[in-house]
């Protein structure tokens, strides 16, 4: 599976191994650039992470939250309901269409 370009706030708490309240400390300090998707979800690039990460700048913290699978799973679910909503509908008609 390929790595996504964006990643939460939470996955880059993870990578760089502090809190997520540090990691909106570095955004908040423009160590690391973020973005608004939908104006409502925070990501980041990942490549900036990494790079963050292998300078060494960063001082590490033991306080991370890890990111659980029911977590991911929740988030695909609530990133992507439009299109499952779409497809079905879509399956819907189609089955209207020729069925009927």
């Amino acid at each position: 599976m390929a790595a996504s370009q964006f990643i939460s706030v939470r996955e880059t708490a993870q990578i760089l191994a502090v809190t997520e309240k540090k990691v909106m400390d570095l955004i908040g300090g423009g160590k690391l650039q973020a973005y608004r998707i939908a104006d409502k979800f925070l990501r980041l690039k990942r490549a900036d992470v990494l790079t963050l990460r292998n300078d060494g700048n960063i001082v590490k913290e033991h306080h991370a939250i890890p990111y659980t699978s029911a977590e991911r799973i929740s988030d695909f679910f609530y990133y992507n309901n439009f299109y499952f909503l779409s497809s079905i509908l879509i399956l819907v008609l189609l089955y209207i269409i020729f069925y009927t």
